[in-house]
């Protein structure tokens, strides 16, 4: 089995420098995460951008569909901010023959205390399960990439169908 990993940046690679919350998005913590985590199958990482979500444009969304589109893989994970991720979601819908399963995090991978190793677990897990589509894998729960949104209020993703 073989897993393409796809870096976009997001919460999950930011790196904080103070009080006031300056941050920038630094390099990927995915080879470190798999690493510590002994992954057992084949992979690599393509880091494609290194932004925070609300920066991805639609250029960089159409970018991202055209790598997947050409690319030989069939099992994704792909990085991403939580903020704009079901957008993406949409803007990758229809890609014949490819499970693909976005994640992230909402605290940095670098911090004690985060989500993300959970949440790459998770999305390692479901990339393996799924039909080829697009889903989200946050919070311990793996979404239809369509039917999903997030609650920025509880600060967690939930079904909308």
């Amino acid at each position: 089995m073989f897993i393409r990993f796809v870096t976009t940046g997001g919460t999950i690679d930011k790196i904080y420098f103070d009080a006031m919350s300056q941050f920038e998005v630094g390099d990927s913590q995915i080879h470190h995460i798999l690493a510590e985590g002994l992954a057992a199958f084949d992979y690599d990482v393509v880091s494609l951008f290194q932004k925070d979500s609300l920066d991805i444009t639609e250029e960089d969304r159409a970018e991202l569909r055209k790598y997947l589109e050409k690319d030989s893989a069939s099992l994704y994970v792909i990085t991403h901010g939580t903020d704009t991720m079901t957008e993406t979601a949409a803007t990758l819908q229809g890609l014949a023959g490819k499970a693909i399963v976005l994640t992230g995090a909402l605290s940095p991978a670098r911090f004690r205390t985060t989500d993300a190793v959970f949440n790459i677990g998770m999305a390692v897990a479901a990339v393996q399960l799924v039909k080829p589509g697009v889903y989200i894998a946050m919070n311990g729960q793996v979404f239809a990439g369509d039917a999903v949104a997030k609650n920025r209020t509880a600060n967690r993703f939930e079904a909308t169908g």
